[in-house]
């Protein structure tokens, strides 16, 4: 399998699980809190020469505003605008800086020397405290991004990913992309990010993991000398947005240009991280992918994957794959008929006890890490999940009963998008006869006026 895909289903079987079940992430971290409400958890690991510290916003790019995607995730390229630092740290410290925005969250990754601890927080602050917002910071970031989504959004299989994202979600948070377009990172203005930045930006709306060999004492008092003085808000913004009515149920046909490839992709409304059938339908996704290359084998021949992406909000179920243009038809055929099988033939005893081995074995793997440990811990405050997760346990508990229950509100045929990416001219027939078509740029014909009956005929 992809090896991306494998990343993603561990990723989700460790963030969309609520059963409490007895930790199986190390032991527990000790949770305190500043007194401008910053929830510090502290996981000390004696002998580490390396300490990593994983500070999350609670607030990501379902927040930017309408016409301007991509605010979010500007507002967390400019907290290290600087590139001395980000060398700092890769050079002299031989760590690690990253920040990583999504739809839910902006997640600041910093890995470096145990003994530079204080150090580390003293940059932290920085950013947090005193962000960079001036107008020469923010066009440069803005140019940066700009040019970097330019370059990947012609790609076919980011085409595909996003096109499906929007027939799926319409003006919902999560049919945009949380990276941004050329055009709505062209619209973002300074006020905007400063507006982001005071909402969202405030110890009150984040969690700080700390993992390494630092003592509590001193941890604690770094914190309070060094963050102490980041301000908390008033209120926290909530995520409460109108859901998105049903999709178009004509199959997207998106033009473009290049080999003779096609990508495909299903996709219905899936779970949020909290939903109890979250963790069922981490496993369907590994089902239906079985049962799709099962009723196509060509599949193997390039990327195919399912996976279910689970956010703070109800997200997405999506079946994808490239594949020979002429198989574009069979393709989206065989991708409905493994979806909608995951409601009409119940998963078998067999089928489950793999698609647990599969998920728990890189579940696993990723838990190992310390990234994998800090990511569970987080996901708790994000989500609003149990303390005591544990993601490898909570899976195995999933039975036949919750895979049936899971699938039957999954599948629902109104509920189903389709896209097809590729060109046009050599698919269109293809993928006409698995139903109805809408291509892309291409104008609804408009109703021919019917004559009225007491206007005067025109003379000849």
């Amino acid at each position: 399998m992809n090896f991306l895909v494998k990343t993603l289903i561990s990723i989700c079987l460790l963030t969309t699980c609520l059963a409490p079940a007895r930790a199986q992430v190390g032991s527990a971290p000790e949770r305190t809190r500043l007194l401008n409400e910053l929830q510090v958890l502290l996981s000390t690991t004696p002998g580490a020469q390396e300490v990593l510290l994983k500070l999350r916003i609670h607030s990501g790019a379902a927040f930017d505003l309408e016409g301007k995607a991509g605010t979010m995730a500007l507002l967390g390229d400019l907290l290290f605008p600087d590139p001395n630092t980000r060398e700092y740290f890769t050079g002299e410290m031989q760590g690690r800086l990253s920040v990583l925005t999504d739809y839910d969250s902006i997640t600041i990754t910093m890995q470096g020397r145990a003994r530079e601890f204080e150090r580390m927080i003293e940059i932290l602050r920085t950013a947090l405290v005193t962000t960079e917002l001036t107008p020469a910071y923010i066009t440069k970031m803005r140019d940066s991004r700009t040019k970097i989504v330019r370059e990947t959004s012609a790609l076919p299989a980011t085409v595909a990913d996003r096109a499906i994202a929007a027939r799926l979600f319409g003006d919902f948070p999560y049919g945009r992309p949380h990276s941004g377009t050329v055009e709505s990172l062209g619209r973002v203005e300074r006020a905007d990010v400063m507006l982001a930045r005071d909402r969202f930006l405030n110890p009150n709306n984040s969690t700080l993991v700390i993992i390494g060999d630092v003592q509590p004492a001193r941890a604690r008092r770094a914190l309070r000398q060094i963050l102490g003085i980041w301000r908390k808000s008033e209120a926290v913004v909530p995520s409460t947005f109108r859901q998105p009515a049903l999709p178009d149920s004509r199959t997207l046909l998106v033009n473009a240009a290049g080999d003779l490839s096609v990508e495909v992709r299903l996709a219905a409304r899936g779970f949020s991280r909290r939903d109890p059938d979250a963790p069922a339908a981490t496993l369907l996704a590994i089902v239906a992918r079985e049962r799709w290359e099962k009723l196509l084998p060509e599949l193997s021949r390039g990327p195919v994957f399912v996976r279910s992406d689970t956010y703070a909000l109800p997200g997405m179920f999506v079946m994808g794959a490239t594949v020979d243009n002429l198989l574009a038809g069979k393709a989206l055929t065989t991708a409905r008929e493994a979806f909608k099988s995951l409601a009409t033939t119940p998963v078998s005893a067999a089928e489950l006890v793999d698609a647990k081995n599969e998920a728990a074995a890189f579940a696993s793997k990723d838990l190992a890490k310390p990234d994998g440990k800090a990511d569970v811990w987080l996901d708790v405050d994000t989500y609003k999940l149990a303390a005591d997760l544990d993601p490898v346990r909570v899976l195995n508990a999933v039975s036949v009963e919750d895979l049936r229950r899971a699938a039957s509100r999954l599948v629902d045929e109104r509920g189903i998008a389709t896209v097809v990416v590729g060109k046009s001219e050599l698919i269109k027939p293809q993928i006409e006869q698995t139903g109805k078509v809408e291509l892309m740029g291409e104008m609804e014909p408009k109703p021919q006026a019917k004559p009225d009956a007491k206007s005067t005929p025109a003379k000849p």
